[in-house]
């Protein structure tokens, strides 16, 4: 069974699909989609899960977030991973903005 490039797009995320629809090639679609996959999931890694540590284990962490980020791409033209990087991040920025809160009224009383 062969399916038509609709089908296919009709069948894709709503973020993958709208990057596919608006850049002029197919390989520059993936090469921005791999690029808001990896800038969103750095980002969670930020907001969340980001310590101090040296500048060359920063190194080596963000570079084993692109590889797995390659794995994320393929995953995000059918699954809602891009969707989902967008709320986590947003639920880490709403959590770093109700803590900075709340710690500047525990500072002033």
């Amino acid at each position: 069974m062969k399916l038509k490039d609709s089908e296919v797009i009709e069948r894709m995320s709503g973020i993958s699909r709208f990057i596919y629809e608006m850049m002029p090639s197919v390989n520059s679609a993936g090469y921005v989609l791999l690029a808001l996959v990896f800038l969103l999931s750095a980002l969670v890694y930020k907001l969340g899960f980001a310590r101090k540590i040296k500048p060359w284990q920063n190194l080596v962490i963000y570079a084993f977030l692109f590889l797995g980020c390659l794995v994320l791409t393929f995953l995000a033209f059918f699954l809602p991973i891009a969707e989902g990087l967008i709320v986590a991040a947003l639920i880490l920025i709403i959590y770093r903005i109700r803590r900075m809160n709340e710690h500047k009224e525990n500072s002033t009383v």
